[in-house]
């Protein structure tokens, strides 16, 4: 289920925007010469250059993965996802079903692009199994109300915010927006969190991102461990804790950083 067609919306293709230039970091084809240059420029300063900060990007999405898998091995069985982001081979449902095939999905995502090619992320899907939402994770009410047509919220969820939080700025009040979604979730649901650092390579980060932000005109907030450890407050969280995506249940095959990373939060027992 889509939410509305994607015919009703323009692609800006003359203006970088950062879900291009992130499918275009990890080898995707969803993006224009734009958003392309754009990744080339804004890395040039970065140590390592571009293929440091692809490192990167890889690494958080290895970790999408692993802890899409753990929350699944644990037996849950429906997951929302927000900020889904450009598809690819290894999004939430591909890895949830390839752990349990009675798994239910739910993407949100405001971007005019993701909605564009929503029908490539659920090919091959039942309508049953796996929806996406043209919705605000802002707007927390809205996406609940309509993913219950989908998830059985009285029962627990995997919720995935990977990589999105930082779009989010304090004016907005993060933490609400969080723990409002956690609150209305069944007892013994799962949280999965990364986001940008700001206490990792601190003045080349902030360099970094405000140099993607002048190249696509949009708003990066960088966390230190402590401001993202809030996101968890009242949780349980799973060992290793608040730590770097690389760090996290590593498996073998998995991306190694040469010399920086996003931090990264792994699954969080919600309390009864």
């Amino acid at each position: 289920m889509v939410s509305r067609p994607w015919e009703d919306f323009e692609i800006e293709s003359t203006v970088a925007h950062a879900g291009r230039m992130y499918d275009y970091m990890l080898g995707g084809t969803t993006n224009f010469e734009v958003d392309r240059q754009a990744c080339i420029e804004a890395n040039a300063e970065f140590p390592g250059g571009i293929e440091a900060a692809r490192a990167g990007l890889r690494a958080n999405r290895d970790f999408l993965g692993r802890a899409v898998r753990h929350i699944a091995d644990a037996g849950i069985r429906q997951f929302l996802d927000l900020g889904t982001g450009i598809p690819s081979d290894d999004n939430t449902h591909a890895v949830a079903l390839s752990v349990a095939p009675d798994s239910r999905i739910v993407y949100v995502d405001n971007d005019p692009i993701v909605l564009a090619h929503a029908h490539e992320l659920l090919k091959d899907t039942p309508e049953s199994t796996a929806a996406y939402l043209f919705a605000d994770m802002r707007d927390g009410r809205a996406i609940l109300e309509e993913a219950a047509k989908t998830l059985d919220l009285s029962r627990p969820v995997g919720l995935v915010m990977v990589a999105i939080l930082h779009f989010v700025t304090p004016e907005e009040d993060p933490y609400r927006l969080v723990s409002s979604l956690v609150d209305a979730l069944a007892p013994g649901s799962y949280l999965a969190i990364s986001h940008l650092a700001s206490d990792i390579m601190a003045e080349e980060m902030d360099a970094l991102y405000s140099r993607i932000s002048e190249r696509t005109k949009e708003t990066f907030v960088l966390r230190s461990r402590e401001e993202v450890t809030r996101f968890f407050d009242g949780l349980e969280l799973v060992e290793p804790g608040v730590t770097l995506v690389s760090d996290w249940h590593t498996e073998p095959g998995d991306v190694e950083l040469p010399v920086y990373d996003e931090v990264a939060v792994p699954r969080c027992d919600i309390p009864a």
